[in-house]
């Protein structure tokens, strides 16, 4: 349970405390809205439709109903469009698609940081070609 100066807050941004929040266990409550308030609603180096767009993607990854529902709503008054919604969730399937794959093989960590490393290096090179090339 939140405290009054915390609900008041959150009434105040939201209109309402989220019956959720009240699940929150209360030495955590106060600093769980914190988190929601400063790092999601707060202005940050990511601008909101950045945070929408990175919310649904994981909530998608993490198959939570309840997640998607709130990042689909939020991204809609971020004006992200349903392509962009889209292409959001496709990026995460893919992150996790290919997580599965990395784990499942049980892929050599160092072998990939090297690869990786490689593979960085190689598009910047054609990278710098290309914007060359002007």
């Amino acid at each position: 349970m939140v405290s009054n100066e915390t609900r008041a807050e959150i009434e105040e941004y939201l209109g309402r405390v989220p019956s959720w929040l009240e699940e929150v266990p209360e030495p955590a409550a106060d600093h769980s809205w914190g988190i929601v308030r400063d790092l999601q609603l707060g202005e940050t180096e990511l601008e909101g439709r950045e945070k929408a767009l990175v919310g649904v993607g994981a909530a998608a990854a993490l198959q939570c109903p309840y997640c998607v529902r709130f990042h689909r709503e939020e991204a809609k008054l971020e004006d992200v469009t349903d392509d962009e919604l889209s292409e959001a969730i496709g990026v995460a399937s893919g992150v996790r698609y290919f997580s599965t794959v990395l784990h499942g093989a049980e892929i050599d960590r160092e072998a990939f940081v090297s690869e990786t490393e490689e593979i960085v290096e190689h598009v910047r090179e054609q990278q710098a070609a290309a914007s060359g090339d002007d």
